[in-house]
């Protein structure tokens, strides 16, 4: 079970809103449900972990000035690194707080901790910013105002400003990113496939979204489908490999519409890229309304997934060259490397600058 804890709350005295920096801690221990076979927590159950949090901070703090209630809906979560596995037993601490507001959405930067509650040692597994739009409980096509915060200093700001010019920027590029539908392979088709080769390890997964996967508006919380999201892209990393593997980051991953309580959602995945000790997982999310069928089919949430393969001593292995059949797997491959080099970069000039 979650424990949830408010450590400060804004106040508001006449017109003047002071806000003191709002956090929620979420505290869970990890079950065998949300593990894989050889006891590492799931992606997709931290990620869970990860937006619920942040919708709950971000819900609050929308509903903190007078008018419509409404409910905080996750537009973007940024890239996310797992810098730790997390295992069964150990307890995840997640603290939540709310960094940047602009008139319509939310930034709240997100910090994962695992507890072995058994020696005490505790570790940073995971560290994520995500953007929130808050949506009427009235109307839910109405986008309400966001409450403005305070910052400590101008510098901060402007930060934060920056942050949300470009993943808006980056929203709209993706927005219609690769309409193409991933058809599923079926397990005959699957063994005429080449082993190592896209449509090898190509997957699909159809859920139908319920009331317990909603919020109260009746749309799906953003962690449900990442959740989801995650498992397909688990299966296409362990159908190429066929050993244990992990998450080890996640792209941006870009919520384009609201899916709706009735949906029929398939969630596809296909493998992009591969270099020695990682792979790339491209992940689309697609919606299909059942009761309103006349609004047709769409491309509702976007993400690369990367993950590692995994020894019993949960050390590294070789990863599986890529074989690419067709000129478009070729493109989507030569775009992979690109993220992985940008992203190995990143990751070198970061430890740089803490050293």
């Amino acid at each position: 079970m979650f424990s949830v804890r408010l450590l400060r709350r804004t106040f508001q005295i006449g017109t003047k809103r002071f806000l003191h920096k709002l956090h929620d801690h979420l505290h869970k221990i990890m079950r065998p449900d949300d593990a894989n076979i050889v006891g590492n927590v799931h992606g997709g159950t931290i990620l869970k972990m990860i937006e619920e949090a942040g919708c709950i901070i971000g819900t609050r703090h929308c509903n903190t000035q007078t008018g419509d209630r409404c409910v905080a809906a996750l537009a973007r979560v940024e890239r996310t690194d797992f810098l730790h596995p997390m295992f069964i037993g150990e307890v995840a601490h997640v603290s939540a707080e709310i960094t940047y507001t602009s008139k319509h959405s939310v930034e709240v930067q997100v910090n994962v901790l695992s507890e072995n509650i058994l020696t005490g040692a505790k570790k940073v597994t995971n560290k994520a910013a995500l953007w929130y739009v808050p949506f009427s409980l009235k109307n839910v096509d109405k986008i309400a105002e966001v409450p403005p915060i305070e910052y400590s200093s101008p510098e901060r700001e402007e930060e934060g400003k920056k942050r949300y010019e470009a993943q808006k920027m980056e929203r709209l590029e993706t927005k219609e990113r690769n309409g193409e539908v991933i058809n599923a392979v079926t397990v005959p088709e699957r063994h005429m496939k080449e082993p190592y080769t896209v449509g090898c390890s190509q997957s699909s997964l159809i859920h139908l979204v319920g009331p317990s996967d909603c919020t109260l508006l009746g749309f799906v919380h953003g962690g449900v489908t990442m959740k989801l999201m995650d498992e397909v892209a688990g299966i296409v990393a362990a159908r190429h490999c066929k050993t244990n593997i992990v998450t080890a980051s996640v792209d941006a991953i870009n919520f384009h519409r609201k899916i709706m309580k009735g949906c029929v959602i398939t969630v596809s995945g296909r493998m992009t890229f591969t270099s020695n000790k990682s792979m790339e997982i491209e992940v689309f999310v697609d919606a299909d309304p059942l009761v309103e069928a006349e609004q047709g089919k769409f491309r509702a949430v976007t993400a690369f997934f990367t993950y590692i393969s995994l020894d019993k001593d949960n050390r590294p292995l070789p990863v599986p060259p890529l074989k690419l059949e067709e000129e478009e797997e070729q493109k989507r491959f030569e775009e992979g490397k690109v993220r992985y080099l940008q992203n190995k970069a990143k990751r070198l000039a970061d430890k740089e600058r803490h050293q």
